[in-house]
């Protein structure tokens, strides 16, 4: 979540007169993450986020990610549902640009998870997962391996001033993961964006995932390989540190709900490599890219040199349980 769209009272009073929910006494943008300007607003007693989809969203998408919400919460899992305009329609223009309005989540992230956070966590993945096997919905991963080339195409040598040969990196990391992808393991809907802060907690229990802007059908354990990356390491002494016991509890959170294959760990390593390159791709890219008028925090690439490097070093699904 970000700002890069701001609004006045005039697009308050606009957006009142979409929706059949009240008058919006107040309203306040939210600077965490990168991709769509968002803002909480208070109506009556209730709080809704606003979203306005910026440049990376394509409109085609947007129907896939309202009924995915939709449909999850229909099903019991916690996540922001959205709210139709007084047209019936999930989706409306503000400032010529698309937009929703959605359930606000009570609660809020954490910084760092616990063990147990992470076992619970594993958990509710496991049961988005077997929850969206029942949502007849499709949607290829714009950021699946298919599209990295491209992407590091568009990240100039300036990059190296982050980190010495930091393009000749990625570019050889890019090439070896390719040649061992896989080609066949399960798949569904997943959300591929479960970083700490879309991760919601109240009264310090889990209570529900938001940010479903970057949801896909992919390989189930590719989630998990990005959850790994985000949620269990810790830094200590300026170097990123798998905390084991944190990884180990969120792989048997999700497997005391859906069992992982023999071939979801066999290619378990790729996948953590593979999902660490991703977002230094991205947080490079982005970190040469956006605008110095966005109201937003560029999130640091080199932390996932340091990830991308410890997955390199090992080979095996062992490496990543106690």
């Amino acid at each position: 979540m970000a700002v890069f769209t701001k609004i006045n009272n005039k697009d308050i009073f606009y957006i009142e007169n979409q929706f059949n929910l009240g008058k919006i006494k107040k309203f306040k943008g939210i600077k965490k993450g990168i991709e769509n300007t968002n803002y909480l607003l208070n109506i009556k007693n209730k709080k809704y986020i606003l979203t306005i989809f910026e440049k990376r969203v394509n409109s085609r998408d947007l129907p896939f990610f309202m009924n995915l919400m939709s449909g999850l919460s229909k099903l019991k899992v916690k996540c922001p549902n959205p709210v139709k305009s007084k047209n019936g329609k999930f989706i409306f223009k503000i400032k010529n640009k698309n937009a929703c309005m959605v359930s606000f989540l009570i609660g809020s992230d954490k910084k760092e998870l616990n063990f147990n956070d992470c076992y619970m966590v594993g958990k509710n993945i496991a049961k988005l997962h077997m929850a969206s096997k029942k949502i007849k919905l499709y949607r290829k991963n714009s950021l699946s391996v298919k599209s990295w080339p491209n992407l590091l195409s568009k990240i100039n040598i300036k990059i190296d001033k982050i980190s010495k040969n930091l393009k000749s990196l990625m570019k050889n990391e890019l090439i070896q993961i390719k040649k061992v992808w896989p080609k066949n393991l399960p798949k569904g809907i997943i959300h591929s964006d479960l970083f700490v802060d879309n991760i919601i907690f109240y009264k310090k229990k889990f209570h529900g995932f938001i940010d479903f802007y970057f949801s896909c059908n992919d390989y189930l354990s590719y989630e998990l390989a990005t959850c790994i990356n985000a949620l269990c390491f810790e830094k200590k002494n300026n170097k990123y540190i798998l905390n084991k016991a944190k990884s180990s509890n969120l792989l048997k959170g999700y497997e005391s709900i859906r069992r992982l294959k023999n071939s979801e760990k066999e290619y378990f390593n790729i996948m953590c490599r593979g999902s660490a390159l991703r977002y230094l791709l991205t947080r490079s890219y982005d970190f040469l890219n956006t605008p110095e008028s966005a109201i937003i925090k560029i999130k640091d690439p080199k932390e996932y040199i340091q990830k991308l490097n410890f997955h390199r070093n090992i080979n095996s699904y062992k490496n990543y349980i106690k």
